[in-house]
């Protein structure tokens, strides 16, 4: 198992250069094929427009889009004949409602989908949706690349968050490949429940189970010393050097994530490393 078809999602021509050049990376590693998607967002929600807009408005937010995603394909097709990798690039006009069906659609198919860190200075409004498109339509694996912080092509420690959830789970099977090539796979449980089915032993089966795949392991069980989840685990992440951190995605409602925040959230926005996340 490897990652041969990997996506990436492109909406704007500002902070690009980080998840084309992983993409680009991977695909080389992998001697796979990079699919990119390459979309002008209409921001201006159609069928929210203040009274008295008309459909000069339209026209002129198509119009931007359309210019947008032009310049998008013109970088991304030059810097990919340039890597020498299989690719292909598609390109498209969307509303901020409507990402979610074209993301879906090719993420369906994809090994791995890359894409940046959807919160932050300049990051696009669409960029959140962008990621839960992935995630939940397109059920693909996805990986968050920090813009200061690509993945090796040789991870050397791979933390691995632990909740026994199946959430959790799904992800430690989408990132067996990585997994297997690390030098180290730490298994981060914190705070463990008391009466929890792994109350004697957290992490141990996950990890018998990693071993038989070839994957080297150790079991970290940290004490929830800080009020997130994700700041436990960034921390520890700079502590042990990591190179990656695997988690699983949403396992609460995104509606409360968004409302009350969770470890998802707050390790989307607050990432020191890149994250390889599943539903």
């Amino acid at each position: 198992m490897s990652y041969k078809t990997l996506l990436t999602v492109l909406t704007t021509p500002a902070n690009t250069e980080a998840q084309l050049e992983q993409t680009i990376a991977l695909t080389r590693l992998e001697n796979g094929h990079a699919d990119a998607l390459c979309l002008g967002v209409d921001r201006t929600q159609t069928g929210y427009y203040y009274a008295g807009a008309n459909a000069m408005v339209l026209q002129e937010t198509l119009a931007r889009a359309k210019e947008e995603v032009a310049t998008i394909e013109q970088t991304v097709t030059r810097r990919m004949e340039r890597s020498g990798v299989s690719f292909n690039v598609e390109t498209g006009v969307a509303q901020m409602a409507d990402i979610g069906r074209h993301v879906a659609r090719l993420a369906r198919f994809s090994d791995l989908v890359v894409l940046g860190q959807p919160y932050g200075k300049d990051r696009p409004a669409e960029a959140e949706a962008i990621v839960e498109a992935a995630l939940f339509e397109g059920r693909a694996p996805v990986l968050v690349v920090p813009d200061d912080c690509p993945l090796p092509d040789q991870p050397k420690t791979v933390l691995v968050a632990w909740n026994e959830s199946i959430e959790a789970m799904t992800a430690i099977r989408k990132a067996l490949p990585i997994l297997r090539a690390a030098d180290v796979v730490r298994v981060v449980v914190i705070d463990p429940p008391q009466h929890g089915p792994e109350r004697s032993d957290p992490g141990g089966l996950l990890c018998q189970m990693l071993s038989r795949q070839g994957v080297k392991c150790e079991i970290d069980v940290l004490s929830k010393t800080m009020t997130r989840v994700s700041d436990v685990l960034n921390r520890h992440a700079v502590d042990t050097a990591a190179d990656l951190i695997v988690m699983g995605a949403y396992g609460h409602s995104r509606f409360r994530e968004a409302i009350l925040g969770g470890a998802t959230r707050n390790m989307l926005e607050r990432a020191k490393v890149p994250v390889l996340m599943a539903h």
